[in-house]
Order: C-alpha cells, then structure tokens, then sequence
C-alpha cells in the first residue's frame, strides 16, 4: 500500500465547489476537508464503514451523543453507518447526517482510485454550537488523519 502526505482544507469559502455541493446543509458554518491519496481499493460505503464502524464505539458516543448531542440511531442498519443516517451516495461519495437540537452535521466520505477523503459540515443551529464545535474542532482535526491512516491501512491488509 502506498500512503502519502495528507491535504487538509479548513473553511467552507477555501473548499472547491465540487466538495461543497455534496453538503446537505443549508448554510455552513464550519467545514473541513481532508485527502489521503492511497492506492487501497474498497466501495465507499465500506470506506465509511471502516473508518466509523457500524455502531460508535465509546469516544465516539461520548463526542457526538454527548457533547454534541447527535441524535444518532442505536440499532446497527444498513442504512446508517455508526449511528449516523446514510442520506445519500453515489459510487464516489456517501453523506452521512445527524442533528442535535443546536446543530446540523455531514459527513462526507470520498474514495477514487487514488485517495479517500472525509468532509466534516456544521451548521450552527443555536448559540450553543458557537461555543461547543470550536474547541471540539481542534480536537477532530488531530484526530482525523489517524481515522483515515487507519482505515486504508485496515482496507489494504484486508482486515475489513
């Protein structure tokens, strides 16, 4: 498996329209882009799969559930991928959506022959998101890389 250097892109203005447009949302307030180029090969489905598992494990829970208070779905379903509803996808890209009652979230996934990238969209729906997203923000970024590292690592050994 070949892995290189990871683009990241902060800012819905600094992303390219064609990654904008795979957002649901109507307005966003924070957005971000990573991009491994990766010669590890699977669907984009389970390139999601992978990177979040079919159901969140226990940061995960803690992160989204409970900081972010994401309604996500507590059965394992073929139409949501860790909690998160499947909105929508196509053969180069799956939208993964969830809500709390001061937010909106996507997550975008996005694999071709040679990279895989996941977008993170927020849309602050209260006060409270201008306070909580922030300095979760610098967290999700650190953490990003690694969520992608590690899943073509898992998709070139098989492991998946």
């Amino acid at each position: 498996m070949s892995v290189k250097a990871i683009v990241s892109t902060v800012g819905a203005e600094r992303l390219p329209a064609s990654v904008r447009t795979l957002s649901s949302l109507s307005r966003i307030d924070y957005a971000d882009h990573f991009v491994l180029p990766t010669d590890a090969a699977a669907t984009v489905e389970r390139w999601a799969r992978v990177m979040f598992g079919d159901t969140p494990d226990a940061i995960e829970l803690f992160l989204w559930r409970g900081l972010m208070g994401l309604r996500l779905s507590r059965t394992v379903s073929a139409d949501t991928v860790a909690g998160w509803q499947i909105a929508e996808q196509d053969d180069e890209w799956i939208r993964l959506e969830a809500t709390s009652w001061f937010l909106a979230a996507n997550l975008v996934v996005q694999a071709t022959g040679d990279s895989v990238a996941l977008g993170t969209f927020l849309r602050y729906d209260r006060w409270l998101a201008h306070l909580v997203w922030p300095p979760l923000s610098v967290l999700h970024r650190r953490l990003v890389p690694g969520v992608l590292r590690k899943a073509a690592s898992r998709i070139a050994a098989g492991k998946v």
